[in-house]
């Protein structure tokens, strides 16, 4: 039996029908549409991406259906080679994307140049901070100061073998002085083996040893994520302040930075102090100095807060594996986190304009 070519007018006949067939599926991607301009974005992703023909000569992707490829990919915690079938099989992730029925998906190693190249042309803070301008308008963010916090994300490439390391010793703030903490924060002695990420260091947290990464977060009063700045796993909390006071724009930090003891050092008091920010440092121990009484107390009010920039870690644990390094070494594994800091706020926008909405 001879077969009937499909026709290009019959694809986009049945195109028609996609937002029927896949409408409770799609329902989380039309808001997500809804709530961004995407070509507002794409000018901002072409500062970082520079399109060209392919070797073959082919018409190369929109940077912003590459962008949102990636999403998805965030969203259900897939590899590239899984999100290239993801988008392939699903109507609705197709369709937010842009793409028809007849049009070509871009495959998984598309995906991966792109995000290396924003990787390299250092774009990923850039566009985190366009995507939350956007999410301002809908009045998504709450200007109440601004929680900051650091979490671990290990790799599995470390090095294995009978290899004695020094290793950094995590939280170990009130018992060393800040000469001591530079040494721990170059504590790795030694690194050897194929496969081993050489800019990952070991920590050893909670009595276990962890090899990776660290990033501190900067998260308003809903737990939507501001500011990302990466680091190796060794660094001490209170080096990572600056750096992500510099990411954070002017009209969050107005009301002051709350963040624990990791982070007050006398430096960081002064810088705070120094561009008139509010100071919710936790106040910390040391030798022969305990805390007063006045201090314990505001430390228990601070602590109360610290629940809000808990959350946004574990929910990126659990939703995006924000545990684990997907990539190698410092740079990628900063663009993982600033893609999943924008799937988060993206993920939460909807249901907080919700509930704004019913107040």
């Amino acid at each position: 039996m001879k077969r009937t070519k499909l026709h290009t007018t019959q694809m986009s006949f049945a195109d028609y029908y996609v937002k029927q067939r896949s409408a409770k599926s799609s329902l989380f991607y039309d808001q997500i549409n809804t709530l961004i301009d995407w070509n507002k974005l794409e000018k901002v992703i072409n500062r970082y991406y520079h399109k060209g023909e392919t070797l073959q000569g082919q018409k190369p992707y929109n940077g912003v259906l590459l962008f949102k490829m990636l999403l998805p990919g965030i969203w259900n915690d897939l590899s590239d080679v899984r999100t290239e079938s993801y988008v392939n099989d699903s109507l609705s992730a197709m369709r937010f994307c842009g793409l028809n029925l007849e049009d070509p998906v871009p495959d998984h190693s598309t995906l991966s140049r792109f995000r290396s190249e924003l990787t390299r042309n250092k774009g990923m803070d850039k566009l985190l901070l366009a995507f939350n301008r956007q999410l301002e308008k809908h009045q998504v963010f709450v200007r109440t100061g601004l929680k900051v916090n650091a979490s671990l994300a290990e790799t599995a490439r470390k090095p294995k073998g009978q290899i004695r390391y020094e290793i950094a010793q995590d939280r170990k703030e009130d018992e060393v002085s800040g000469e001591e903490q530079d040494k721990q924060r170059d504590s790795l002695t030694k690194l050897q083996g194929k496969g081993v990420d050489t800019e990952g260091r070991w920590l050893k947290k909670n009595g276990r040893s962890v090899f990776g990464f660290k990033h501190h977060e900067a998260v308003d009063e809903n737990g939507l994520i501001v500011a990302v700045h990466t680091t190796t796993a060794n660094e001490h909390d209170s080096k990572g302040l600056k750096p992500l006071l510099d990411k954070i724009p002017k009209r969050h930090k107005k009301q002051g930075i709350y963040g624990d003891k990791g982070y007050k050092v006398p430096a960081n008091d002064e810088l705070l102090k120094k561009h008139n920010i509010k100071n919710r440092l936790m106040n910390k121990a040391y030798r022969n100095r305990p805390l007063t009484h006045w201090q314990r107390l505001f430390n228990k009010l601070i602590s109360k807060t610290r629940w809000v920039v808990e959350r946004t870690f574990g929910s990126i644990k659990k939703w995006f594996g924000g545990h684990k390094a997907r990539y190698v070494g410092l740079a990628k594994t900063h663009t993982q986190h600033i893609l999943q800091a924008t799937s988060y706020n993206l993920k939460r926008a909807p249901g907080i304009i919700v509930s704004n909405s019913l107040k």
